[in-house]
Parts: structure tokens; sequence; C-alpha cells
């Protein structure tokens, strides 16, 4: 099958977006950001080549000014917080976790606060109150808790629940973690980003793609950069930034559920 058969489906169904005069939205978020290496160089250059808004996941534990400084050339993104130190604390045979219950909920409360606030002062405006898990993991307890501690959003992996704060998922991995741990399949991705854009014309959420820049190979950069030239054809597609996501999510968001 040639790249433009693997692209096809995405085309047509972008296509049909356009004739019904409505945006297929988008938004993006790359996670365990630390320091400027030439990986994040590649990502940002191709994000703002594209005017691609990007949400970055940053290890609050790991990072300092090297990285504000490399972000003031990039205006186009948005900082998160990645949990603490992005270190696991399940025992051996559980899936990871730093945000589970392994440990007392003070606790990792305090690290998540201890996160916050460190991010928001290393980045200030350009860093978002919202909590990525490490692991798309987090114990349900510790989210009713995450507003008393200056929290505005979650955003893990999947289907978003109702929660007590505004929940944007991410719903599209780029990366084979259970195979290959390069890109998955190119044809398979866009089945995927599809799918997810016919739920999204009835009433479902947009398409939430979610990179790891570090553990790229050429596939990946391959697939985001054919991603972005397709989505750049068409006045059907918005590349949307995690604040306008936030402030639709922050209306249904209900402080009596998790």
């Amino acid at each position: 099958m040639t790249s433009d058969q693997i692209w096809q489906p995405l085309v047509e169904e972008l296509a049909r977006w356009q004739r019904a005069d409505r945006k297929a939205e988008f938004w993006l978020r790359d996670d365990d950001a630390v320091d400027p290496t030439p990986a994040l160089d590649r990502l940002l250059d191709l994000t703002r080549e594209f005017a691609v808004a990007l949400t970055l996941a940053v290890i609050p534990a790991l990072t300092d000014e090297k990285l504000v400084v490399r972000l003031d050339e990039a205006p186009h993104v948005t900082v998160a917080i990645h949990g603490w130190a992005h270190r696991n604390h399940a025992p051996e045979g559980q899936k990871k976790q730093e945000l589970g219950r392994h440990r007392p909920r003070e606790a990792v409360l305090d690290e998540l606060a201890r996160g916050l606030s460190r991010v928001s002062g290393l980045h200030g405006a350009r860093a978002v109150p919202m909590l990525v898990p490490p692991w798309n993991r987090i114990d349900p307890g510790l989210v009713s808790e995450l507003g008393s501690i200056g929290f505005a959003a979650l955003s893990a992996f999947g289907p978003s629940k109702p929660a007590s704060v505004a929940v944007v998922n991410s719903n599209v991995d780029i990366m084979d973690w259970h195979g290959t741990r390069g890109c998955r399949d190119h044809g398979l991705l866009v089945q995927a980003i599809v799918a997810q854009f016919q739920h999204a014309f009835d009433g479902g959420e947009p398409v939430g793609l979610l990179t790891h820049h570090l553990v790229h190979d050429e596939s990946a950069w391959l697939f985001l950069e054919r991603l972005f030239t397709v989505a750049a054809q068409t006045e059907a597609c918005a590349w949307l930034p995690i604040r306008a996501l936030i402030g639709r999510s922050a209306g249904t968001a209900n402080p009596g559920k998790m």
C-alpha cells in the first residue's frame, strides 16, 4: 500500500467535515519533557512550521531554567505538570504508578502541589494548572483533591470521565509501547484518528494526539510531518490550544465526582 493510500481515509473524513462546514479538532500533548534536547528542538520546529499548538507535560523534579530559556523561543507551547519525578512506587509485578495508593495520600498531594508550584514558578504564564499523571495512571481518590491544591484540569488517556476538575484526555498514542516501542503502524494510526473523528462528528471528543519526543524513531517523525501536512491542506482542521479545551471541559466538571 502506498503512502497516499494509507492517508486517503483521513483525507476523505476531513472532506466530510469540510462539506458539513465543520471543524475537525485536534490537540497535541507530548510527555516527559525535562531539558532542551535535539529531539525537543525537532518537535518544536515541526509544530511551529505547521502552526500546531503543543502542550508539553514537564517533569517538575527534573527540570530547571534551561527549558524555560528554550521555550521562550516557542510561543506556541503550553506547559503542564507531569506528576512530580515520574518515579514508580508500585510493587514489582504491578503496573507502574507514581500517583497510586502505594503511599499516604497526603505525601502524594504534597508532591503534586510542589510540582505545580515549581512549574508555575519557572514558566509563569506559559504554565497551565493541568496534571498529566505519569503512565496516565492516577488513584481515583486523588482526583477529588486536585482542586484543593490548585489544579484546574487533568489529562490522562482514553475516554474522559466526569470529575471534580476539567478532564481533557488524549486518545490516540502514536507509540507501540507493547511491541516495537517505535511508532505504531501508520495505517493503524490513520484508522484510529478517523474512528475518533467519526465519533467526534456525532458529539464525541476531539482527537487528542499523544507523543513522546525523547523516544521517537524516524517513523514517528515521518508520521507527524505527514499528519500535519494533511491537516494543513484543508480548512476543516483546527489544532486547539489546551486552555480552550480546559475551558470547554470546565463547564462539565462535577465537584461531586471522583
